[in-house]
């Protein structure tokens, strides 16, 4: 129990710092993409906080494991946390980068119980989109057949594949473009069914709440109707008449 507490506090302390360490990896991934005429060192200082972020989180979830108090059970339940953390290992890429980060942000951010599930989502489609538009865009920008070459037309063509509207005016050629667009569509589609849910959940919980209101006042109507023809009773016995 006291392993338990101590990895607890240490959930609560990391979670703010960890969210500020993914905002400035959204910033120094971005930067290079937005900015292709970047000088090398700034592209190296931004390769070097993209790797510093992800050290961090490989750290979090190391430290986690040993505050455990059943090790096998964390590992179990934190699959995701473990595949996000080994996957830039694998290979030295960028999206392997943006991938493990984004799916890391998002298991802290599952823990936090103050975080909404409205707020979430919003945030997860906005992040879908902007780090969907900079991937695709620094994968199609330099193909031969692409038609995605700047930053408005990834993200015209997040919005409309998230959407799975598909206008098809602008489209990923090259395989590792259309797996970033298989993604999105799929990630599209699971955050519309959660809103979905969401709000059907909301008239739902609405809807009941006014039948249990009126069962109650119907009960107080009834209640009172008794206590009305009760008190008629007592008024004939005392007048001596029958009571209506």
């Amino acid at each position: 129990m006291q392993q338990q507490s101590a990895q607890l506090r240490w959930e609560q302390h990391t979670q703010r710092p960890l969210f500020g360490l993914a905002l400035a990896f959204a910033v120094a991934y971005a930067v290079p993409i937005v900015r292709p005429d970047a000088s090398r060192d700034v592209v190296e200082v931004c390769t070097a906080v993209e790797w510093v972020v992800w050290g961090a989180f490989a750290l979090d979830y190391v430290v986690r494991l040993a505050l455990a108090e059943q090790r096998r059970v964390f590992v179990r339940t934190h699959w995701l946390d473990l595949g996000a953390v080994l996957l830039p290992m694998l290979q030295p890429m960028r999206l392997l980068r943006l991938v493990s980060t984004l799916l890391l942000v998002g298991q802290r951010a599952r823990m936090a119980s103050q975080i909404r599930l409205t707020t979430y989502v919003g945030g997860a489609v906005v992040g879908l989109l902007m780090f969907g538009s900079l991937a695709v865009l620094s994968v199609e920008r330099d193909s031969p057949d692409g038609n995605i070459r700047t930053l408005g037309d990834a993200v015209w063509w997040s919005f409309t594949t998230m959407t799975t509207v598909g206008y098809g005016d602008h489209s990923p050629t090259t395989g590792l473009g259309r797996m970033l667009a298989v993604g999105l569509m799929l990630s599209g589609i699971a955050l519309l069914g959660v809103v979905t849910a969401n709000i059907a959940a909301w008239f739902i919980a609405r809807f009941e709440k006014d039948d249990v209101e009126e069962r109650r006042q119907t009960e107080a109507i009834r209640e009172l109707a008794e206590e009305v023809r009760a008190l008629r009773g007592e008024l004939a016995a005392l007048k001596g008449t029958p009571a209506e």
